[in-house]
């Protein structure tokens, strides 16, 4: 059977990643922080699904949690074929607002736990001949606008990066870049939301069921949603003034709120 690993899995695009994957008959490992809220999610997808799910509590913004989670995906006897790199957050405010404390947090999160388990997922994969990661990212990621934005680059970056390094050993990367979808992702940062147009929020089955479909294509990004697409193409043709300038009215249009 195979068996898939999300982090960030109780809500959100991870939460619609386990339920697509527990439709597909995959076994689940699930990952976050809250091990109740774990639990009440890794029994409704038993109950509705009839698959395996096992239930990992971690915290990636520690070492230690990152430790637990890449020993699970290092586990020969427990083989992980999938990795969904879900787990992230938004912070309010720009650079200079938020406290560097919490700047840091979010790279450890978004760029060293995206790091270490890759790592750790791709050398198992690597032996078995077979395996898929897929990072999630941001829309954000092309265009300049703060740490969060800066994090989903990188993982852009590296997914591509390492995808083209494993070519032809069996295991496939891809990151996934959503725009706003609509999750708890905003609620918990504290961000003000009213002032997005709904023609610009995204359904998280829908991001799962097109980042899918875009994997099985062996693409190396995923940008769900035909308006999305257009507006990374337009990221990277327009120049870097533009960008800022167009970042910089976005946010005071939009308010304080990322893409996810």
């Amino acid at each position: 059977m195979t068996t898939s690993l999300i982090t960030g899995a109780t809500a959100g695009i991870g939460s619609a990643f386990a339920r697509r994957l527990a439709e597909d008959g995959h076994a689940l490992v699930l990952v976050a922080r809250d091990e109740q809220r774990l639990e009440e999610r890794a029994e409704q997808l038993r109950r509705a699904y009839g698959v395996s799910v096992e239930v990992l509590p971690a915290d990636l913004s520690a070492g230690k949690g990152i430790e637990t989670v890449e020993a699970r995906l290092r586990d020969r006897e427990r083989p992980v074929d999938v990795l969904v790199n879900n787990a992230g957050f938004g912070n309010r405010g720009g650079f200079g607002d938020v406290p560097m404390s919490d700047e840091l947090t979010m790279l450890k999160v978004h760029c060293e736990a995206v790091l270490r388990l890759t790592g750790a997922a791709t050398e198992a994969m690597r032996e078995r001949g077979r395996g898929f990661v897929i990072n999630v990212a941001s829309v954000a990621a092309f265009v300049p606008r703060g740490t969060y934005g800066a994090s989903k680059a990188w993982v852009v970056h590296f997914t591509q990066g390492v995808a083209r390094e494993l070519a032809g050993t069996g295991v496939r990367l891809m990151a996934l870049c959503p725009g706003f979808v609509r999750t708890e992702f905003h609620q918990r940062a504290g961000m003000e939301t009213s002032g997005i147009p709904s023609w610009a929020w995204l359904d998280a089955d829908k991001v799962v069921a097109a980042a899918l479909r875009d994997l099985a294509r062996g693409r190396l990004l995923s940008v769900p949603d035909p308006r999305y697409k257009a507006a990374v193409v337009a990221a990277k043709l327009a120049p870097g003034g533009a960008l800022g300038r167009f970042s910089t009215k976005a946010g005071k249009r939009f308010g304080p709120a990322y893409p996810l």
